[in-house]
């Protein structure tokens, strides 16, 4: 989304259309520098991606900005017929585009935004100052959604509990350690936050934690997520999908890093702590632990974290 503002501030005139899964598609549908969403299914059959072609080449656009790099985001931009293709300039793909940047650097990482930013520079725009993250707004009943859900006295934390994989799962221990000692701060409520596939976990949790716990898991859109956030004192979590949606908000940031680097990952121009341990196997392809035991993550401790947050609560 710093990309896509960068690209809209440089064109203002220009018509944008975003390429997005259903999943996510509420997190950019409304946004001011976007005019159209085409919305794509997780899985799409041989005919679905032909009717998707067939739509995209009857646009002709300009240019296709392919962000992604994926097996069927490089298909779509090969087939698109825009006039400028531009992508990274990877192995087996590199012919379809006609601009092409690198993905690394010689001179260190590169964070991922600073990537998409890189493709925007491809079509000769300047910029000087990379845009910070910005997320479309909540409509009127998601708002009051989260009103009643946030309602009560003292200052909210969001505690996100979901990974996306057991490499960036910090632990039902880990997380249950930390809400007691979130229990010396009454004035602050913890809300664990997560999606419905992390109601196991959410379960685990309570059984070890053995108090009752407030919880969103499963309750909320992306949006209606986002704006909890930007109404809590904190965000805690480990490097996800939320803490990239926290970084689109005022609220701090406490974050703990495994597998990946803070270096390629971390959240875009947010206020935050971020939390790491230094073993040589970081970072992983997220496939194979080397140790078997996730020690990257894992061996950060509830106290650690407790102490990064303290900072921002106090």
């Amino acid at each position: 989304m710093p990309a896509v503002s960068a690209l809209k501030a440089a064109f203002p005139a220009s018509e944008l259309t975003y390429v997005v899964e259903k999943p996510y598609a509420r997190l950019v549908e409304r946004h001011p520098a976007l005019d159209k969403v085409i919305v794509l299914e997780h899985k799409m059959g041989r005919r679905a991606f032909y009717r998707l072609i067939r739509e995209v080449r009857r646009e002709k656009y300009d240019a296709v900005l392919d962000f992604h790099g994926g097996p069927r985001a490089s298909l779509l931009t090969l087939f698109s017929a825009a006039k400028i293709k531009i992508g990274y300039q990877v192995k087996y793909r590199r012919f379809i585009y006609n601009r092409r940047i690198l993905r690394a650097s010689a001179s260190g990482p590169v964070h991922s935004a600073a990537n998409h930013l890189n493709l925007v520079k491809a079509l000769g725009v300047e910029i000087q100052e990379p845009p910070p993250l910005s997320l479309p707004e909540p409509l009127p009943n998601e708002a009051d959604r989260v009103n009643k859900l946030l309602a009560g006295s003292g200052r909210a934390v969001i505690l996100h509990i979901g990974a996306g994989n057991r490499f960036r799962d910090w632990g039902a221990q880990n997380i249950a350690g930390l809400l007691r000692l979130f229990d010396s701060r009454p004035g602050h409520r913890v809300f664990l936050a997560g999606g419905q596939d992390d109601l196991p976990a959410e379960a685990e949790i309570r059984a070890l934690y053995g108090r009752p716990i407030r919880s969103l898991v499963g309750q909320l859109n992306l949006i209606e997520l986002r704006e909890a956030i930007r109404r809590a004192a904190l965000f805690i979590g480990p490097d996800s999908g939320p803490m990239h949606i926290a970084a689109s908000t005022p609220t701090p940031i406490v974050a703990y890093f495994g597998p990946t680097l803070p270096a390629h990952f971390a959240p875009w121009k947010a206020k935050a702590t971020l939390l790491e341990k230094a073993f040589d196997c970081r970072p992983c392809r997220q496939r194979r632990c080397l140790y078997e035991d996730f020690r990257c993550l894992k061996t950060i401790t509830p106290q650690e974290v407790f102490s990064a947050c303290r900072k921002y609560l106090d």
